[in-house]
């Protein structure tokens, strides 16, 4: 590989932005595996288990240190969100959208390191591709997605039935005449909603990449450049530290109302 001061800046983007692939299969474009996602979400995943360890370790009922008063402030507003969100009884739903917001918020947060970080001294060590932002790689929001289409069915099962939820699924909203119709209907909605989950935050954090790898090449046209590369990365930035909690939260508080729904008669 040409190394970075080679590169055009439209390679430079389309180099920082291709992921680490394994292939499973030559012959299928599906059986492919991002290397660098899934080690990224996993270690950042075990990061947030590990924190919250810290905070519960030396967890007091008197005054609270600095780090478990920040936990128990993040636990309660989401908390507090679910329940709101959320009318049922099930005492998975905190949980869930506890693991969906803070996971979802440390992999958004990679947006905030320079992609050269990573890249640079991976390419030293041989590794030639390093796309560091799990939620900007459609596979990673999608598979989250189809987590929650799992859970979905799931409550919609937990409270109503196999017997309740086929009926209805035949049923709603058009009568059992229409069936066609509903099942139709009711395959659009289903499907829908795990897919836009998904193109939602992907497509936020993915377009937020170009934006900032865009400013950077930015920097290397002489001192004006740079100038202007500071400026627009400063404001993109502090942007950014807006966008990057609020598509958790969306992320989050959609997926809730989502099983809340499922668990509605109609």
């Amino acid at each position: 590989m040409a190394s970075e001061a080679e590169l055009t800046p439209t390679s430079y983007i389309q180099h920082h932005l291709k992921n680490l692939t394994i292939t499973v299969d030559d012959s299928s474009v599906f059986w492919q595996l991002h290397l660098d996602t899934l080690l990224m979400a996993v270690s950042l995943g075990v990061l947030m288990v590990f924190a919250f360890w810290l905070a519960t370790r030396k967890a007091t009922s008197g005054v609270p240190g600095k780090w478990q008063a920040f936990v128990e402030i993040v636990l309660e507003f989401v908390d507090q969100q679910a329940r709101d969100a959320y009318p049922g009884r099930s005492k998975l739903v905190t949980p869930i959208a506890i693991t969906l917001f803070c996971w979802i918020l440390m992999m958004n947060l990679i947006k905030m390191i320079p992609a050269d970080f990573f890249a640079i001294p991976l390419h030293a060590l041989g590794v030639e591709y390093w796309k560091p932002v799990p939620t900007a790689d459609v596979n990673a929001t999608l598979g989250m997605s189809i987590s929650v289409f799992f859970l979905m069915i799931f409550f919609a099962l937990r409270a109503k039935g196999l017997g309740g939820f086929v009926h209805e699924f035949l049923t709603a909203p058009f009568g059992p005449w229409m069936f066609p119709a509903n099942i139709l209907l009711n395959i659009v909605e289903l499907v829908s909603k795990p897919v836009s989950l998904a193109m939602r935050l992907f497509g936020n954090m993915y377009g937020g990449e170009i934006v900032f790898l865009l400013i950077w090449v930015l920097g290397g046209v002489g001192i004006a450049g740079a100038i202007a590369a500071g400026v627009f990365g400063l404001g993109w930035m502090l942007f950014h530290l807006l966008v990057i909690p609020l598509q958790a939260f969306i992320f989050m508080m959609l997926s809730i109302v989502y099983l809340s729904l499922m668990e509605e008669h109609h």
